[in-house]
């Protein structure tokens, strides 16, 4: 691969961030190319550093959470909260393209780094900002990670759950990985509109318009008055809705059964035909009437088999029914490799397979896969690229600067 056909080679991007949302987006501008230098507090770093290994987290020798959103980049640790440290970061500030940062806004205007403060030193930077609940209104100071801001506030924590049942928290970065992606799409936007017109700008998202983003088939139902008596009983779209035990512990979901033929297939490879003499059940109709029924009428048939042996006939059958995934499942999962949306890692992470972000523009290069900077790694290298000679920078890292 020659570097000049990267896409964001030469692209100076300030990652000014902690967690995922915000700073994954930077780790898919460094994957085309971009020049990322990861700002963290010395000493301390970005909290998410340690995330894998608390005990609430799946137990590994590998650090896969840092492994796999912060590669491609490098650190400057750098303490904002000294004069030089502030005076190092103008400095970057004046050089770079894209500042990115999640820092909350009360901590930005402490510090002088909202979009204006930024913008005065450097007219054409694209200031991407995330929020948790947006840059206006009374919760705009309001700090929050996605399992609320995302989750809960947005009502899909409410959604979720079958009728009776709490609802669930949600599972770690499940809102701030695509917020990310939203993120990427801001700042890539305003590139294109630097390109054309010469100026910066400010971009942000949050993770609540992410949340609602995600709920907006249900909530703009809500926006419009609808009514939502028929959705708040899961069990009365239709079996399709439900997932059904097998044999061996697994559930088959059958979502997309969607014809008459289909519905014929299915009681046939289930060996249930006999559902269809029950007048409960004789048509479509009476079927959606009487769903949870005709559910619980459904579900020893597919305790008969393992899910393997099920899937085996429904495929032979050419039946579209589902087979509900474990995460372990992925690592040999023939589809999920064949699109490349799991990338082998190169030897020096020591590690196996890193999950990949979901974008892919064909023909478009990407650097190699780096192993994500220990804290503070690159912050002789980045000070000398400033100017600092090896004295000045060795006063710097005395006196907690750096």
């Amino acid at each position: 691969m020659n570097g000049d056909d990267l896409l964001f080679k030469g692209l100076k991007v300030l990652d000014v961030g902690t967690w995922i949302a915000a700073p994954v987006a930077t780790t898919m501008l460094a994957d085309y190319g971009a020049d990322v230098i990861k700002i963290e507090l010395p000493g301390v770093g970005d909290a998410y550093r340690i995330y894998s290994g608390l005990p609430s987290t799946p137990a590994s020798p590998h650090n896969y959470c840092w492994l796999m959103d912060a590669r491609n980049k490098r650190s400057l640790s750098l303490n904002l909260k000294t004069a030089e440290g502030m005076a190092i970061l103008h400095q970057l500030i004046e050089g770079c393209d894209i500042y990115v940062t999640n820092q909350p806004l009360a901590l930005r205007r402490s510090l002088k780094l909202m979009y204006d403060d930024v913008h005065s030193i450097n007219p054409r930077v694209i200031y991407a900002s995330l929020t948790a609940y947006g840059e206006e209104g009374p919760e705009q100071d309001r700090e929050g990670f996605d399992l609320v801001a995302y989750w809960s506030r947005s009502g899909l924590m409410d959604l979720v759950r079958e009728i009776g049942a709490a609802p669930a928290s949600a599972l770690p970065g499940m809102g701030d990985h695509p917020t990310a992606v939203t993120m990427y799409a801001n700042i890539v936007t305003a590139l294109l509109k630097r390109e054309r017109t010469g100026e910066g700008s400010f971009v942000h998202t949050s993770l609540l318009a992410n949340g609602l983003w995600s709920v907006s088939c249900v909530a703009q139902a809500a926006l419009l008055g609808a009514d939502f008596t028929p959705f708040k009983n899961p069990v009365s779209g239709g079996f399709q809705r439900s997932v059904y035990l097998t044999a061996d512990g697994r559930y088959l979901h059958f979502a997309m059964i969607r014809t008459v033929e289909e519905f014929d297939l299915l009681l046939l490879a289930l060996e249930a035909t006999e559902l269809l003499a029950d007048p409960r059940f004789a048509t479509p109709e009476l079927r959606y009437a009487n769903g949870a029924l005709f559910i619980e009428a459904l579900r020893p048939y597919p305790l008969k088999l393992n899910a393997a042996e099920w899937m085996a006939r429904f495929r032979e059958m050419g039946i579209p029914a589902a087979l509900m995934a474990r995460v372990t499942d992925l690592a040999v999962d023939p589809q999920v490799l064949a699109n490349h949306m799991i990338r082998e890692a190169p030897a020096e992470f020591g590690t196996g397979p890193i999950i990949d972000h979901p974008l892919n523009v064909e023909g478009l290069a990407r650097v190699p896969m780096a192993p994500p900077p220990a804290l503070g790694q690159h912050s002789r290298e980045i000070l000398a690229d400033l100017g600092f000679d090896e004295t000045a920078i060795a006063d710097l890292a005395a006196r907690g600067v750096i």
